[in-house]
């Protein structure tokens, strides 16, 4: 059957993966013959905001969707959420798919196609997809810290729950480290 888009990109930091990244992972799936996630600030690890190093938040995802989804690094280059941004993401799309993307999905309330406006011409439509469960990563990591492994796993896929005391270990011993180079 034909999906509606060739290409579909997610980018985020999934620190941690939970079923609100999830419900926009299962979309893209469903729309985009290929789906490229795209995982920011990759270079961090270890801080209270980015415990989690890219191979186990890439191992975390490979762990819901093995080989249906291509999942690549993308560092913070220092710029915020603009077209600069959006150009270093296009090329990064470019480098590893030999493509640009047709669809976008995101989760945050604010458009991210703007990313895109220095690129005249081009056209990638974007889908916004609604919060439909009231949870953020942030929240997730707190769960953590409090080893309230029942709340935890209501919000995350139950093939991650096995990673629940290695996920608590690096957030703890992240916790008080405040330093980042992530924006």
């Amino acid at each position: 059957m034909e999906k509606a888009y060739k290409l579909g990109i997610m980018v985020g930091r999934f620190q941690t993966f939970h079923k609100g990244h999830q419900s926009m992972v299962d979309k893209a799936l469903e729309l985009c013959d290929k789906v490229g996630i795209f995982i920011g600030s990759s270079q961090e690890s270890g801080t209270n905001k980015n415990p989690f190093t890219y191979e186990m938040r890439e191992s975390v995802l490979r762990k819901v969707y093995g080989d249906t989804i291509e999942i690549y690094p993308l560092p913070d280059i220092g710029v915020g959420n603009n077209s600069t941004w959006g150009d270093y993401v296009l090329d990064n799309v470019t480098r590893y798919f030999g493509e640009l993307p047709e669809l976008l999905i995101s989760g945050k309330e604010g458009r991210r196609i703007d990313w895109f406006d220095s690129m005249k011409g081009l056209s990638i439509a974007e889908l916004y997809i609604p919060k439909t469960v009231d949870i953020s990563a942030s929240e997730m990591r707190e769960m953590l810290i409090k080893n309230d492994f029942e709340s935890w796993k209501n919000f995350c896929d139950c093939r991650l729950w096995d990673s629940f005391s290695e996920m608590r270990e690096l957030v703890l011993a992240s916790y008080q480290n405040g330093e980042t180079s992530s924006i």
